[in-house]
């Protein structure tokens, strides 16, 4: 008879966060970033679904719930340090972070014009940025991109080559299906366009090292292996290279000029290795055929560093092979290409197109 007094489900705690010294209200189910940026705090950050790593952080003290596994994206030496991402984090009890907000102020917001618009395959445009001054990132990182024609729309793109005399910058920009930001690229004449730039961000980019290198990349994920080979062939780098594309049809081959410049020029072995996922049986393409995964069994992994860029299902199923073949779990390096239906199914922020 007593259970009609049973007490109602207590509600959700409120924790608080010790940012850098600043206590911070955390609301249930809310992430340590939100409730950072919700303060106010100018917490570094970019994708906000656990793919970039910007918004890494020390946990001192507390607990959080992971929201996505962060074991490709922080490497365990910072796990063993208790780095957490922010954007991925709901306390579970009143914590204390630590986070190096100087990232930040390393960011610059820059408007430029749009001076070429260069289709590339069916659905990749090369969109090159004159602007006004020169950008100082390193080759692999990430900017956010918005338009004034498109409010609201603010999305992230690898730089495609390293930082240019010219102060251009250049991204290879693929069409999402409803991306309007994509799909305006892909589409419509942007020619004098202004567009602003805001970077640099991320944490992918080549580590100083004379071990051999297997570059692996899917779609427009070449843009950022394409800048950090450029940048170290310009540093004179000895490492020898293996290069993976993954593609679907020889339609979606691109750069390949540049591939073989660079295979040309470069002083130690580079072998590259195009593979394609959706090639007609009957056609004349007589190179590797499948998923591009499919290729890394073969490779010599042992004492290598990889690199990997492209969508969350291959990097996770690369990084898997990679480990189990012999490459070092701190030595493997990623960048994930989310789009905003992918960041809808995570998260209620969008991100990229």
């Amino acid at each position: 008879m007593f259970s009609f007094f049973k007490n109602k489900a207590s509600a959700p705690a409120v924790r608080y966060a010790d940012i850098n010294g600043k206590r911070v209200e955390v609301r249930p189910k809310e992430t340590l970033l939100h409730a950072a940026l919700r303060e106010n705090i100018d917490f570094p950050h970019s994708c906000r679904v656990g793919g970039c790593a910007s918004c890494k952080c020390r946990l001192l003290a507390g607990k959080v719930k992971e929201l996505t596994d962060i074991g490709y994206i922080l490497s365990d030496e910072e796990l063993e340090q208790g780095y957490i991402l922010a954007c991925q984090s709901v306390p579970q009890s009143d914590v204390s972070i630590d986070v190096d907000l100087s990232a930040q102020t390393q960011r610059k917001r820059l408007t430029g014009r749009v001076v070429l618009q260069q289709r590339l395959t069916p659905d990749i445009t090369h969109l090159k940025i004159q602007l006004a001054e020169v950008l100082d990132y390193k080759a692999g990182q990430f900017a956010d991109l918005a338009m004034a024609s498109l409010p609201g729309h603010t999305r992230s793109y690898s730089f495609a080559s390293p930082p240019q005399p010219d102060s251009s910058v250049s991204f290879f920009i693929r069409k999402v299906p409803g991306g309007a930001f994509s799909t305006d690229v892909n589409e419509r004449d942007l020619i004098g366009q202004a567009i602003t730039v805001d970077g640099p961000v991320g944490e992918f980019w080549l580590r100083p090292s004379d071990v051999p290198m297997i570059l692996i990349a899917a779609g427009s994920g070449l843009a950022p292996i394409l800048a950090m080979l450029q940048h170290a062939l310009a540093e004179q780098c000895q490492r020898p290279v293996v290069l993976l594309f993954g593609a679907r049809t020889q339609a979606d081959l691109y750069a390949l000029e540049q591939i073989r410049t660079l295979e040309e020029r470069w002083p130690a072995p580079f072998e590259f290795f195009p593979v394609l996922s959706r090639e007609d049986e009957q056609s004349d393409w007589h190179g590797a055929r499948g998923r591009v995964t499919d290729a890394i069994p073969t490779l010599r992994l042992a004492g290598a560093e990889a690199y990997l860029c492209g969508p969350p299902a291959m990097i996770d199923a690369a990084a898997a092979l990679l480990v189990a073949g012999g490459v070092r779990r701190e030595d493997l390096y990623a960048d994930r290409f989310t789009t905003v239906a992918d960041a809808l199914n995570t998260s209620s922020v969008e991100l990229v197109d």
